[in-house]
């Protein structure tokens, strides 16, 4: 009887925790994000900069992009489009509840699983639309910015806290039919675009069955010790990412992979066997692959010194992205202008979306506004992502990265293909 009051005790406190985060991620201050119109802006392999239209359309020296092609001059809306057309994946709250767990929330802990979702959703989205794609509607959505502390917050806290003590909701199997979508899209490659748009989507929704949905990731993560309500290091979460891949019985994942590297090293043997492990009498193409590589860019603090290093990499088109963020506070790094990094922040609590209805909302899963941090602010413990198409791609892309040409860059890139372990990036 005692060991019971004391399960129904911790009970009762888990939910007043998930509930109270709730409240306290559900408002935002008052911010807004300014962006210079001197310097370039960067975002996963795209540069863009600012100047009006009637002025010089020349990047200055020195500027950080090299390749002119890429230079949308003056055209901020092309920048927000890019930059909302990336997927979102926050905090949300009413989703069913974990397994071996009374938690129906990730408010205050799944930060990294989240900014993680973000890059894989990156490559995913690279893989099946390619990086020029953006979402028709992302000039739709209303700014988040302007949201603040109302009493609507105070009503959810109340309204969070008595759901649940409710009990569990009722779980949904998704049922998501792809091959009807809105008619207003005007061809086949549009409609197809939205298709996979909203496939990819689904694959992260949050209940059991999806594919890398918070629920699953969990999952997986209890392998490597860590449970729901567990705080996840960027390390730790392109392990699971790498199972979570592995582990997709879905058709249309057949044709990706994930390799993770071993003390910042890339082996391209092992990289290359991945890719063509898929290579059989009835299948002579390649596997796509995703490289995670988990570094530390300093000590107990960021070295400032890999600066460039970082801007270097966001700069590819290879990139999808970096799982970062300050000290126990995800954040998933897309772009850079001058020293400070672009990101999109997990740290707002959504309510759930049911994602295995038709046509069910996309507006929550993107970002309205970018948000920027010095980059001496950033956490040295990060996980940087690429994607590549084929191995011809990954041989590309080795050679691009080491053009790059800074020292940290070049630290890197010595251990791709290399045959033997190199030191360490530290």
């Amino acid at each position: 009887m005692e060991a019971t009051g004391t399960d129904e005790v911790d009970k009762l406190k888990t939910k007043f925790i998930s509930a109270w985060n709730n409240m306290k991620y559900s408002w935002v201050l008052k911010t807004k994000t300014y962006f210079s119109r001197n310097s370039p802006v960067l975002l996963l392999g795209k540069c863009y900069h600012f100047k009006y239209e009637d002025e010089d359309k020349t990047l200055p020296a020195g500027s950080g992009c090299t390749i002119e092609d890429h230079v949308i001059a003056g055209n901020v809306e092309e920048f927000r489009k890019d930059f909302i057309s990336r997927i979102w994946l926050t905090y949300r709250e009413e989703f069913p509840q974990i397994e071996g767990s009374a938690l129906t929330t990730d408010c205050g802990w799944g930060c990294t699983l989240r900014t993680g979702q973000m890059l894989l959703a990156q490559g995913l989205i690279l893989h099946f639309l390619g990086r020029a794609w953006t979402w028709p509607d992302a000039l739709n959505i209303e700014n988040s910015d302007s949201e603040s502390w109302t009493s609507h917050t105070v009503k959810k806290f109340t309204a969070s806290f008595e759901a649940s003590l409710s009990g569990e909701r009722e779980l949904k199997t998704p049922k998501i039919s792809l091959k009807e979508t809105i008619g207003k899209y005007s061809d086949d490659h549009e409609m197809r675009n939205e298709i996979y748009h909203r496939k990819i989507i689904s694959w992260f929704g949050d209940s059991p069955l999806a594919l890398f949905g918070l629920h699953q990731l969990i999952e997986y993560g209890k392998k490597s010790g860590k449970k729901a309500g567990d705080w996840y290091g960027p390390a730790v979460v392109a392990h699971i990412l790498r199972k979570a891949v592995e582990e997709a019985r879905h058709p249309d994942l057949q044709g990706i992979t994930i390799y993770v590297a071993q003390d910042c090293t890339v082996y391209n043997c092992d990289v290359i066997d991945k890719q063509s492990a898929s290579m059989t009498s009835d299948n002579a193409d390649d596997k796509a692959v995703i490289i995670l590589v988990p570094v530390r860019l300093g000590g107990e603090r960021t070295n400032t010194d890999y600066l460039e290093f970082v801007k270097s990499i966001l700069s590819l088109e290879y990139c999808v992205g970096i799982i970062g963020g300050k000290p126990k506070q995800s954040y998933y790094f897309a772009g850079f202008q001058d020293d400070s990094l672009i990101y999109m922040d997990p740290h707002y609590c959504q309510s759930f979306v049911d994602v295995s209805i038709k046509d069910f909302p996309l507006e929550t899963f993107h970002c309205p506004s970018p948000k920027k941090m010095a980059f001496r602010k950033m956490d040295p413990s990060c996980t940087i992502g690429f994607y590549c198409r084929n191995v011809q791609d990954f041989e590309r892309a080795s050679e691009e990265i080491t053009k790059t040409g800074s020292v940290q860059t070049h630290q890197l890139t010595s251990c791709l293909g290399c045959e033997r372990k190199p030191e360490n990036l530290e």
